[in-house]
């Protein structure tokens, strides 16, 4: 996945983890497009991941690997999970997403991300402690 500025972070907030501490912000019709495509599982390793917004759906067409998807309602909680989406599909579309994380697989696992979990992305990694 080509460096395309700015990066952020995706923070659980309901679980207090990270989705992804390098967040990939495709924010443009192009960017968006092209997602992931001709990406190699090596450049996506865990901790990145790819914001797509808006966007109600997604593909893995001419992708290499599989991944993990969570879409987000307007105010980043999350309604929909993909787990181990294979490469060459097409993924659920919901109409009352607003976006959509593209993750490592095991992301939504190892986090332990349900429906109904608040999402935080932040341009700069907060500060969170353990009292938080």
């Amino acid at each position: 996945m080509p460096p395309i500025h700015p990066t952020a972070y995706a923070y659980n907030c309901t679980r207090a983890t990270y989705l992804a501490t390098d967040l990939v912000i495709a924010n443009t019709h192009w960017a968006r497009l092209r997602g992931l495509m001709a990406t190699n599982a090596s450049t996506f390793p865990r901790g990145r991941g790819l914001w797509i917004n808006p966007s109600r759906g997604i593909h893995t067409f001419a992708m290499r690997f599989a991944i993990d998807a969570v879409y987000l309602d307007r105010e980043r909680v999350v309604i929909h999970l993909e787990d181990e989406l294979k490469p060459w599909r097409v993924a659920a579309v919901r109409i009352h997403a607003a976006s959509v994380l593209e993750l490592p697989v095991g992301t939504i696992r190892e986090t332990a991300t349900a429906i109904g979990d608040q999402i935080d992305i932040f341009m700069e990694r907060p500060i969170h402690t353990e009292a938080a």
